[in-house]
């Protein structure tokens, strides 16, 4: 240990710039990520304005058993893991096969274009987005229904209909996210090596022969990487796109409805702090886990592409 710290001491010494440039960030990180961490107690208390967090009086684990025994737990829970399954699978496909197409255009006015166009949608926040979806789906006005009635066909209520919001989210998770991840990926295509193209044209490579054999290999461990990075956040609902899309219709909240959805509205009604900390330190602890997993099985498979 004394070895250990006089290595540190010297390090310190030797390259105290570079340990003065990281310490702002590091306080950052130690002030708005580790710091509020104590406020996870707020899930075993009964939370009082009074006493405060750490004065108000425990009770074990009756919050835990209020959220499970609520009806919401497990359909709250169905809802998050399928819904970031679903967007985890399409947006990576999308974002994947965006990015090799647009590796293969040769035009770089239009190819800076195509990216400015597809990376626009980021930027754009869900308030516009649950608009657009609103006027687009509405039952009187919308869009989707007037030209229904002007082909001389029925309307249809989306906003009653549950089957339909699935296919609708997934749809716009991927209008907004896939232009970001593809500038990702097609950063990671970039950084191929070009003579690896050069030598599989000369042995009369097709193109798909080229994005098979060595595209797709080559970006393997970024997509890795970015796949159990996500791992970590598929128990946390996008709240802003179920809650902002949606509108929070009480009609489809069977097939919306998730964690982060529930809590809020719990909060907002209730006022159970120590209800929504349950709530979200069981979203954690299972995110925890599932990255735990993934990348055990990653590190099985594949050593180098491991996390940690």
């Amino acid at each position: 240990m004394k070895k250990k710290n006089h290595l540190f001491l010297q390090d310190l010494k030797r390259n105290w710039v570079k340990w003065l440039m990281l310490a702002p960030a590091a306080v950052t990180v130690i002030l708005m990520c580790y710091v509020p961490m104590t406020g996870i107690v707020l899930a075993f208390k009964e939370y009082n304005y009074h006493d405060g967090i750490f004065g108000s009086p425990w009770v074990g684990l009756k919050n835990f058993q209020y959220f499970f025994q609520s009806g919401k737990a497990w359909t709250t829970t169905r809802n998050t893991i399928l819904y970031n399954m679903a967007f985890l699978c399409v947006n990576t496909v999308l974002q994947i096969t965006c990015a090799i197409m647009l590796s293969e255009v040769v035009g770089k006015k239009f190819k800076r274009l195509t990216q400015s166009v597809m990376f626009l949608p980021y930027f754009i926040s869900w308030v516009v987005v649950g608009a657009f979806v609103y006027n687009l789906f509405n039952y009187e006005f919308g869009a989707v229904n007037t030209f229904l009635k002007n082909a001389g066909l029925n309307p249809v209520d989306i906003y009653s209909n549950k089957a339909a919001w699935p296919f609708i989210l997934v749809a716009f998770s991927a209008f907004k996210n896939v232009g970001y991840g593809t500038v990702m990926y097609l950063a990671s295509i970039v950084n191929i090596d070009p003579h690896l193209f050069e030598a599989a044209e000369a042995d009369g490579a097709s193109m798909w022969q080229k994005i098979r054999h060595i595209t797709l290999p080559c970006i393997r461990p970024t997509i890795v990487i970015l796949f159990l990075l996500a791992i970590g956040t598929i128990m946390k609902g996008d709240f802003q796109m179920f809650w902002q899309v949606t509108g929070n219709n009480p009609m489809v909240l069977e097939t919306t409805d998730v964690i982060d959805t529930y809590v809020t509205r719990s909060l907002l009604t209730l006022q159970e702090f120590g209800m929504t900390s349950a709530a979200g330190l069981y979203q954690s602890g299972i995110s925890f886990i599932l990255v735990l997993i993934a990348n055990f099985l990653v590190k099985k498979v594949e050593p180098d592409y491991a996390l940690f």
